[in-house]
């Protein structure tokens, strides 16, 4: 092995355990104040999980049910974390922002992801 190959493997071991020591270190006292000072405050955070997410997928759904205007039987919702995403086909492009508006409007939705298109008709015209 050349001289150089040596110093900068052992370089890069001095590197690597200096920043598992810090990580070490640091790792549990960072989160610890972090976690006290939310539950000091009564703050509540959403709630999260699958539960969750399918309880707010619902309310899409029924919000976007809704609307008369919409025809809402193409259209998939799924929802992580109060990020909601908009799948399937609508027949009119006007309908497709509108959906998006009416999900965006739901409480706990935090952003809308629409990939909404248009329903081509039989024979593709």
């Amino acid at each position: 092995m050349k001289p150089i190959s040596a110093y900068r493997l052992a370089f890069g071991g001095a590197v690597i355990a200096l920043t598992i020591n810090a990580l070490a270190q640091g790792g549990s006292a960072a989160s610890a104040p972090a976690a006290s000072a939310s539950a000091a405050s009564g703050a509540t955070a959403p709630a999260t999980g699958k539960k969750a997410d399918r309880a707010l997928r619902r309310k899409v759904y029924a919000a976007i049910g809704k609307n008369r205007e919409i025809k809402a039987g193409s259209i998939s919702v799924t929802a992580k974390n109060g990020a909601v995403t908009l799948n399937g086909s609508v027949p009119d492009a006007n309908q497709i922002p509108k959906v998006a508006e009416i999900a965006s409007g739901v409480p706990g939705v935090v952003s809308v992801t629409n990939k909404l298109v248009v329903q081509m008709p039989f024979g593709g015209q």
